[in-house]
């Protein structure tokens, strides 16, 4: 068994050095909340323009290792850097971090007392300080983007799930981040609308777009990864490309997948 595609809890994984086209690096993150350690040493990478999935079971620490990626989380030892920056540097520009890096909830967020319209422009005009014409024009090419071009001045209360959770990721593509977050978007959603949510991913996929996300969708995953990272424990446990799905290097992966079948 290959180290780079799988490790095991005495196993911690290594970073394998590039050509520097990382965007996203994690080394050795450790984080805990109180006595209860959620991470143990996770470490993996992301290639700009690449899409990473996070995989695992409940608790096993993805979406917190996804939150320390924004530094919604500040990791207790070990080192992250994110387009340039170094997460655990004190002089750290949390304002120009968040223009580079978008994130995506699973709850949508949206301000249901302004229009999908004005729920996008609020960023770019509050923190890009943008002229109203300049981020309405904004608005409308990152809705046609996610296909809700005729819901400009439409309410959240007035969309589908589906549709809510796209506008939030046009909201969020407004701030024309280099990474974009993905926090389990669709486990809210019945396979109809999961299915709306995850083809305009796919999209930003083609376009380039560099993606972290956790998901339990794993059809998808094979269809859209780059590189997969199994999460066990609050450990990478086996990472490699989504071929690993179908043949998974541990066994733990392999329950993993059976139970999700």
């Amino acid at each position: 068994m290959e180290q780079a595609t799988a490790m095991t809890q005495s196993n911690q994984p290594a970073i394998v050095p590039t050509s520097g086209g990382e965007i996203v690096t994690l080394r050795d993150v450790h984080k805990s909340f109180g006595d209860v350690e959620v991470l143990k040493g996770v470490s993996f990478q992301v290639e700009r323009g690449g899409v990473t999935v996070l995989i695992g079971r409940s608790g096993s620490g993805k979406s917190t290792a996804l939150r320390c990626i924004d530094r919604l989380e500040r990791v207790n030892r070990g080192h992250i850097r994110v387009c340039g920056h170094d997460l655990t540097d004190p002089k750290l520009d949390l304002r120009q971090l968040r223009l580079d890096v978008g994130i995506v909830f699973q709850s949508y967020n949206l301000f249901p007392h302004l229009t999908i319209a004005e729920n996008i422009m609020l960023a770019p005009r509050s923190v890009k300080k943008m002229p109203r014409s300049e981020a309405d024009a904004l608005a409308r090419q990152c809705l046609e983007q996610v296909g809700l071009s005729e819901k400009f001045d439409a309410y959240p209360e007035q969309l589908s799930g589906g549709q809510q959770q796209r506008a939030a990721i046009a909201r969020s593509l407004a701030m024309q981040p280099k990474v974009m977050l993905f926090d389990e978007v669709t486990s809210a959603l019945d396979p109809q609308l999961t299915g709306e949510v995850l083809r305009v991913i796919e999209r930003l996929a083609e376009d380039g777009m560099t993606m972290v996300m956790v998901t339990h969708e794993m059809n998808f995953a094979r269809r859209i990864a780059d590189q997969v990272v199994f999460m066990h424990h609050g450990k990478v446990w086996e990472m490699g490309p989504p071929d690993i799905l179908d043949k998974p290097g541990t066994q733990e992966l392999q329950e993993f997948l059976a139970h999700d079948l």
